[in-house]
C-alpha cells in the first residue's frame, strides 16, 4: 500500500501470513486468516470463522477495540467499484440490528470484485 493512499484513509490488501503470525492471540484453535487489509493504522481480517474489525484508537494508537462478527449476522453486503475519477472502491456490510452499514474504502490497488467474492464465500457458505 503505497503511503499516498495510507494517508487518505484507503485499504490495501497485507499478506495473510503476516495477519495471522500478528493477530495471533485473537484466533481461536484452527482459526485461520484468509485475507486482511489494512486502513492506515486499523485492519480487518476475513477469518474461516469470521470478520474481525481491529480499530487502533487515540494518538498513539495503543488503545485496541476488536470487534469479530460472525458471517451468519452479515445480512446483506454491497460493492461500489472505482469511477475514472473516483480514487477508491467501497465496501458496506450489513449486520443484523444495525440499519447502518460498516463501510470500508480500497485504493484501485485492491481488487473489489475479490474482495466481495471472498465475503460471499463466507456469508454464503
Amino acid at each position: 500500500m503505497g503511503l499516498m493512499n495510507g494517508l487518505m484513509g484507503n485499504a490495501g490488501k497485507i499478506d495473510p501470513a503476516a495477519a495471522q503470525a500478528e493477530y495471533s492471540r485473537l484466533l481461536g484453535n484452527g482459526e485461520q486468516v484468509h485475507a486482511a487489509y489494512l486502513l492506515v493504522r486499523d485492519a480487518f481480517l476475513f477469518t474461516n470463522r469470521r470478520l474481525i474489525l481491529v480499530d487502533k484508537q487515540g494518538i498513539t494508537g495503543k488503545k485496541i477495540e476488536y470487534h469479530s462478527v460472525l458471517y451468519k449476522s452479515i445480512t446483506h453486503f454491497a460493492v461500489e467499484t472505482a469511477g475514472n475519477f473516483d480514487l477508491d472502491a467501497e465496501l458496506k456490510i450489513w449486520i443484523s440490528g444495525n440499519p447502518v452499514p460498516l463501510q470500508k474504502r480500497f485504493s484501485k490497488s485492491v481488487d473489489i470484485y475479490e474482495v466481495q467474492a471472498i465475503l460471499s464465500h463466507f456469508v454464503a457458505g
